[in-house]
């Protein structure tokens, strides 16, 4: 039985050693769904001792309700002992240059905002959920799993998702027929039925399957 991870501040306390300076932990949201954009957070968190004391509780944004994503979400991108930036590459992005560099693209784009957003923090270091480094922009590691290990991954983790989940249910107004406003864009069954029923939207990825299956599609429609 694997044992359950919970994040701590080690790989910050690490990257902080050997770059004397500010850590951001990055981490994305959106890289399976049909449609939509992905989405990156960049997150800092200035004062560890006070964060533990009021986000001891969070963990991988898979692993919170929505409830509680959404209470963090709140409570994150308000208090001033956590600076943030998020960056976002569209569906035409994806498509084109497909959606692993395109996830490196949200997440270069979020630590660069936030590196301009905060010129006084120094931010010179990085960590980054996953098993590839996204960006040259700074010195950073991956770690497997982040998301759960590292607190800063998971803060980005939360705010990668609540964001991309509010793009979503934005776009969903328009196209209620999608579902986007409970699935997410993800390829669940009700999607499916109503992309072989109305056909794919320009914010559907067209080089995934089944989308791309129906990008001539008769029914094809824009808004």
């Amino acid at each position: 039985m694997t044992e359950k991870c919970h994040p701590s501040f080690e790989f910050e306390l690490q990257m902080e050693s050997a770059y004397k300076s500010v850590v951001a932990g990055i981490d994305e949201a959106g890289r399976g769904p049909l449609a939509g954009p992905v989405v990156a957070a960049s997150v800092a968190i200035l004062d560890k001792q006070t964060f533990l004391m009021k986000f001891a509780k969070i963990n991988d944004s898979k692993l919170l309700t929505k409830k509680q994503r959404e209470y963090f979400f709140q409570q994150l991108t308000t208090c001033d002992f956590v600076k943030f930036a998020v960056g976002i590459a569209s569906v035409d992005e994806i498509d084109k240059i497909n959606i692993l560099q395109a996830t490196f693209l949200a997440m270069n784009r979020s630590l660069e905002l936030l590196i301009t957003n905060t010129p006084t923090l120094h931010i010179s270091s990085f960590v980054v959920d996953g098993n590839a480094i996204p960006t040259k922009l700074l010195p950073g590691i991956f770690i497997v799993k982040g998301d759960s290990r590292s607190y800063s991954i998971a803060a980005a983790s939360i705010i990668a998702k609540v964001s991309r989940d509010n793009i979503m249910q934005s776009l969903a107004v328009s196209y209620p027929m999608y579902c986007w406003d409970s699935n997410m864009g993800y390829g669940t069954k009700a999607h499916f039925r109503a992309i072989q029923t109305f056909g794919i939207t320009d914010h559907h990825r067209k080089s995934f399957v089944p989308c791309c299956e129906n990008k001539n599609d008769k029914h094809q429609i824009t808004y």
